[in-house]
């Protein structure tokens, strides 16, 4: 046994060789029985969601970050019910390498709990977990059952699962290959005892979460047994590879239908880990040719000594949330559908690093992969009759706040609040602005929780939770604003707070054909603030109005003002320990061609300023009337054109100028050689 290489895991995500028998049991299906069949494991799926959510103790697992799926009985995904998407397309790789390496030792049985959670095995990062279970019939193994879902605790060097200061894996707690964790269909306490262990800064939601996924996993393998019962185990081998064939064949007659191309987007972001510095964290050439696509990633800044790398399958997994959301919304996720998919992703960048790296900050890095993609996909489908599903990149921030400590109730804890990540900002559309606060492009049915909820679980208080105004990428459709709350240290002496951020100095996201950029991300807390005696004594005199509270420092104490990516910190009863920020989307086409009216709506909504009415978007108005002055607007609109093209320059002299340009060197440590991103010297781990 050895762990498994990066091509070896790319090939794993492929689809298995059918066999005689399943391809037998096809012919066996009759008119309607794949139709009915595949809407029967749709209802399965979302039952199982709905019990996984309700089943989980940690923020992010009741807030919708999960996945339920249903596999072949050689590993291959089916069909899934999301949550998130992120672990579609790569949970085979476990599966296959069970089935490759423990078919004999330990042996795999009826009544199995298989767990893991190591990314160098199949995962995402160590905080996203997995089980899967074996599905018998008749004593002959016919599928497998699985549930992942993000549990905010590892034990790693920094509560949360996710620590920023990490330099390699041996820093970032359990790392489990996949494991025999349960028979018998019950979890065995020795393994309990292990997550228990390396979850002890919150242990209830470590148990809580280990349960839920394999009840969640059960209740599907309960009911696909059921459906044998009733159908035929033939059945379910024919309907499980039917849908396998039609994904694929949806999958490649909607790619026939774009053009054949070379598409490019470089994204990059400020920092890696605690370090600011410049990265091309995805450079995406998108070739496409009939029916395949190539995903080529070369010249992707190298690997470094930070905690933002992630492993290939990862990488496939930011992938499958992009194309999940906008572009294969309607097909089954399913292996299948990434069957025409390559990808090429090589070695030593920050998308395919040494065993030994740090990858627990995944989500981080592959910010880039999931923006290069929203901007290579415009390009290649906008010429289509899909032209409309086409989208500005979403905000893709992933602004991730975790606290820790001892709560109000006498409990240790550490989790990742998921009210910021899920309430980001959608890009703007070919035919409507984005939408605020849509959600996690990481988790796109997922739900920002109840602030009252967030107060009585944790040592908070919560004193304004609203949109962030002028935040959005202007555009002909601006892109949707995110969302502000105030966090303040609350019934506790002392609460932890740490933060996972990479774009406080530079956006990853990219505007599409004109469009804006989002507003960058700052760190912001306030340390023995006078807001609490405010409160108490004069609440009247408080204005909780964030563009107020910012621009004026209507707030007394020490403001702190930094980088969002912040390592663990204590701070007090009543300290504002951050402003939470969640990203905005990017903006659709010329601000100078978007609706007047609608930039006035806008504008009386709070979603923008009038700085940005009358600057950007060139519109003339009255407030007090509620009116646009339409020949004002054409005039100014006109103007600033003309102004445009009096500034303006050739292609030839532009890019002379700016292919001498250079960064400062002290922000391409981690960039590799300029221009190329080559390494520059090795990284050492220990």
């Amino acid at each position: 046994m050895a762990i498994p290489t990066a091509e070896e895991k790319l090939a794993a995500i492929k689809l298995a060789e059918p066999t005689e028998d399943e391809l037998r049991a096809v012919e066996m299906l009759k008119p309607g029985d794949y139709e009915i069949g595949f809407q029967r494991t749709n209802d399965i799926l979302d039952e199982a969601l709905q019990i996984f959510q309700r089943s989980s103790r940690s923020s992010m697992g009741v807030a919708g970050d999960v996945m339920c799926a249903i596999f072949s009985a050689k590993g291959d995904l089916v069909n899934a019910a999301a949550g998130t998407y992120l672990h579609a397309i790569i949970q085979p790789i476990i599966i296959k390498y069970i089935l490759e390496h423990y078919s004999e030792n330990p042996g795999i049985k009826d009544g199995d709990i298989w767990a893991a959670n190591d990314a160098l095995y199949g995962g995402i990062h160590n905080p996203d977990q997995v089980i899967v279970v074996p599905i018998f019939y008749e004593g002959e193994l016919i599928a497998w059952a699985g549930a992942a879902n993000h549990t905010t605790e590892t034990g790693a060097i920094e509560p949360g699962g996710m620590p920023v200061s990490s330099k390699s894996r041996f820093e970032e707690g359990m790392n489990l290959p996949p494991c025999k964790i349960g028979e018998n269909r019950e979890i065995r306490n020795d393994w309990q005892e292990i997550f228990t262990a390396f979850g002890l800064r919150a242990p209830q939601m470590i148990v809580t979460d280990t349960k839920a996924r394999a009840t969640a996993a059960d209740r599907i393998r309960t009911r696909i047994i059921e459906l044998c019962e009733k159908e035929g185990k033939d059945f379910v081998k024919g309907l499980l590879r039917r849908m396998l064939q039609v994904a694929e064949e949806g999958a490649r007659r909607r790619i026939s239908s774009w053009l054949d191309g070379t598409y490019r987007c470089a994204t990059f972001s400020d920092a890696a880990g605690e370090s600011l510095g410049l990265l091309r964290n995805a450079n995406l050439a998108l070739i496409k040719r009939g029916d395949e696509i190539t995903f080529d990633f070369s010249g992707t800044s190298p690997e470094n000594a930070s905690s933002y790398h992630a492993h290939v399958q990862s990488v496939v997994g930011h992938v499958a949330n992009y194309v999940y959301s906008y572009v294969f919304f309607d097909l089954p996720i399913s292996s299948a559908t990434f069957q025409p998919f390559t990808f090429k992703i090589p070695k030593g960048t920050v998308l395919n690093p040494d065993d030994r790296a740090a990858t627990a900050c995944a989500v981080m890095i592959c910010t880039g992969v999931m923006s290069a993609c929203a901007n290579a996909f415009a390009k290649m489908m906008f010429a289509s009759a899909e032209w409309d599903r086409v989208a500005a990149s979403s905000s893709n921030a992933g602004n991730a706040h975790v606290i820790a400590g001892v709560s109000q109730w006498g409990l240790p804890f550490a989790d990742m609040i998921a009210y910021q990540i899920n309430s980001e900002g959608m890009g703007g559309r070919p035919w409507a602005k984005g939408i605020n606060a849509f959600g996690f492009p990481w988790c796109p049915f997922g739900r920002a929780p109840n602030v009252e909820l967030m107060e009585n679980e944790f040592p908070l208080l919560v004193p304004l939770s609203q949109h962030w105004k002028d935040s959005a990428g202007a555009g002909k459709y601006r892109g949707g604003v995110g969302t502000v709350q105030m966090w303040v240290a609350h019934q506790v002496p002392t609460v932890l707070l740490m933060c996972i951020a990479d774009n406080s100095k530079l956006q990853t996201p990219q505007p599409l054909f004109g469009g804006y950029a989002p507003a960058t991300c700052p760190g912001i807390g306030v340390r023995a603030p006078d807001l609490m005696e405010k409160l108490r004594t004069d609440p009247g005199s408080v204005d909780l109005d964030f563009s107020k509270i910012i621009s004026e420092r209507s707030i007394g104490g020490k403001w702190e003002i930094e980088f969002m990516g912040r390592s663990i910190r204590p701070y007090e009863a009543g300290d504002i320990m951050t402003f939470g920020i969640s990203g905005s989307g990017a903006g659709y086409g010329d601000p100078l061609e978007a609706d007047p009216e609608g930039v006035l709506e806008d504008l009386l909504d709070g979603i923008i300023s009038e700085w940005v009415a009358t600057n950007v978007y060139k519109v003339a108005y009255d407030l007090e009337g509620r009116k646009v002055d339409l020949e004002e607007t054409r005039r100014l609109r006109e103007a600033e054109r003309q102004a445009r093209l009096e500034r303006g320059r050739s292609w030839d002299d532009f890019h002379a100028e700016w292919s001498e340009k250079k960064p400062a060197e002290e922000i391409l440590a981690f960039f590799g050689s300029w221009p190329e991103g080559q390494p520059l010297v090795p990284v050492m781990r220990m």
